[in-house]
């Protein structure tokens, strides 16, 4: 496949499909894009503003060892965003993807602006404002939110930028290299890494720089900074891992509902 999208015009043939006409293969096509797109940003948003908000309790007991495992909970949409960059990257190439990763940094960047902005404009609060009222609990959400979604926001906008465009160039390294076969490989090989990169320098920037992690003063800062590394990335991996089989049948079914060469027809 060429980068990007063939004309609309452009269809492969399909046996017992119908030729569609240029103005419902556009469609069909801009909708799919959008469709992944718009999850791909949404994901991005809500795992932003929950964040570090809170941490799932995950740890498990073998052989007699107790492994701790912290997840945070705005890690839990994570996966999904690089299935649909996966899904752009096999379907519309590799500059729309990229494209798509530019789009969620700016949006990054919109997300601190709001919550900025949230905060220096002046509120009104009742004369006899009580922090343990439901106002006061609702002012304190937002700022105690403000302070988290602030550091993790900075230390995800530099980790994500470099996660996703070494998600995308790995995809499309063993995409060249297999002569667009093994679909399996550039899926997984990419997500692997890339999510490693992500999660190992999110966690660091988010400790080190933002200070928004909790550390229990009295336990080994690096064995905790770890834990959270490990168990982050073996959830996203473990996520990865599954995502194989959806995106195979996902890539053969939309090839066909868009009208584009099969996967193991695309040139090198």
């Amino acid at each position: 496949m060429s980068e990007g999208l063939p004309l609309p015009s452009e269809q492969y043939t399909y046996e017992g499909l119908p030729s569609l006409r240029p103005q419902t293969l556009q469609q069909r096509r801009e909708g799919i894009f959008l469709l992944c797109s718009g999850i791909f940003l949404g994901s991005l948003s809500v795992l932003n503003v929950l964040s570090v908000t809170r941490f799932l309790n995950m740890s498990f007991d073998i052989l007699g060892y107790h492994i701790p495992f912290m997840v945070p909970v705005g890690v839990l949409p994570y996966p999904i965003t690089f299935l649909c960059t996966d899904f752009i990257s096999e379907l519309y190439g590799k500059k729309r993807a990229s494209q798509v990763v530019w789009m969620g940094l700016i949006l990054n960047a919109w997300v601190l602006f709001i919550l900025w902005l949230g905060g220096v404009l002046p509120g009104e609060l009742p004369s006899s404002y009580d922090p343990n009222s439901i106002e006061g609990s609702r002012v304190n959400a937002f700022f105690t939110i403000r302070t988290l979604t602030f550091g993790a926001v900075v230390a995800s906008m530099i980790s994500y930028l470099f996660a996703q465009l070494v998600d995308v160039h790995i995809f499309h390294f063993w995409k060249r290299k297999t002569q667009g076969k093994h679909l399996w490989l550039r899926n997984n090989a990419s997500t692997l890494v890339s999510q490693f990169v992500d999660t190992f320098s999110v966690i660091l920037i988010t400790h080190y720089y933002a200070q928004a992690l909790y550390i229990d003063p009295s336990q080994s800062t690096f064995s905790q900074l770890w834990t959270y590394i490990y168990s982050g990335y073996v959830f996203k991996a473990s996520c990865a891992l599954v995502d194989t089989l959806p995106f195979y049948i996902g890539t053969q079914k939309l090839t066909r509902y868009l009208r584009l060469p099969p996967v193991h027809e695309t040139p090198s």
